[in-house]
């Protein structure tokens, strides 16, 4: 993975003032993280789900063998 470093980081940023000006940036800065914060609970919840879901069919699983014996 590519490491962008502090000069690359100065730069996107002096980009992203010069398009969006100093006014638009801290409105743009709270979009971005609650984007990044949906993101990660969408995440979560998927993982969660999946598992649940592994969970339930070990448990079936050991049930199954329970019953056999």
């Amino acid at each position: 993975m590519m490491n962008i470093g502090v000069p690359g980081l100065i730069l996107i940023l002096a980009i992203a003032l010069i398009i969006f000006g100093p006014s638009k940036l801290p409105q743009l800065g709270k979009a971005i993280g609650e984007t990044l914060r949906e993101f990660k609970s969408s995440t979560k919840e998927m993982v969660d789900e999946v598992t649940d879901e592994f969970k339930m069919d070990e448990e079936k699983e050991k049930a199954k063998i329970k019953a056999l014996k």
